[in-house]
């Protein structure tokens, strides 16, 4: 897994990196939130774990941003705060999980697995980024009443840009996301693709919606 952690305490922060490399993950750590919005916005994880008492922006802003912004990628609470009520404004705002400070990191390690299980095991079928709504069962895609005519791949690349909304998709994320395959280097056959759909979406209004982030890849971010 490729794991965000925001936490401002610095011996905690160690610990948690150290431990979750030592797990086999990868570890992204950051110490105040307005450092950990940008870093969830700016590319795709597989989980964060976020303290609440964080400089520089709240974790219960940066989780209600996060999820404004259409970020659907499961948050462990990690927290001193352990009060009832701060465990269900923490959960109403969109945590999948709440853990107290202290904890035993087996039980966070598990809680981890299991919040990135039930995202991977329950797929949504339908997927809504502003007024912009995919339909996974019937293949359709429409903005206000109307079907967008898509192909098979644009549809898959509207997906997954829906899927990470807010966050950048890399080329070599889409190219396995088509393909099933590993990505071998540079190929205009994306951009091809991109040009198409933005077109199409055009025709409504979101053509705007798909930025290219140089070096990088592709975000879908409703204006």
């Amino acid at each position: 897994m490729n794991v965000l952690v925001v936490e401002d305490e610095p011996l905690m922060g160690k610990s948690l990196s150290r431990g979750l490399s030592e797990a086999g993950h990868q570890c992204v750590w950051v110490k105040d939130g307005q450092r950990g919005l940008e870093e969830a916005l700016g590319q795709c994880f597989d989980a964060i774990i976020l303290d609440l008492l964080l400089p520089g922006m709240p974790g219960l802003s940066v989780l209600k941003k996060l999820r404004a912004r259409g970020v659907r990628t499961p948050v462990i609470v990690l927290t001193a705060l352990g009060a009832v009520e701060d465990r269900v404004t923490g959960l109403r705002a969109g945590g999948d999980d709440y853990l107290v400070k202290p904890f035993e990191f087996p039980e966070l390690l598990a809680r981890l697995e299991a919040v990135c299980r039930r995202a991977l095991d329950r797929p949504a079928a339908k997927i809504s980024v502003s007024d912009l709504h995919l339909d996974l069962s019937t293949r359709r895609v429409e903005r206000h009443g109307h079907e967008l005519d898509l192909t098979p791949t644009e549809f898959s690349i509207l997906e997954i840009l829906m899927r990470h909304s807010g966050q950048v998709v890399t080329r070599k994320m889409l190219c396995e996301h088509l393909w099933e395959v590993d990505w071998e280097g540079a190929t205009n056959v994306i951009e091809v693709h991109m040009t198409r759909l933005r077109k199409k979406l055009d025709r409504h209004g979101a053509g705007a919606w798909i930025q290219t982030v140089r070096g990088r890849g592709y975000a879908l971010r409703p204006t």
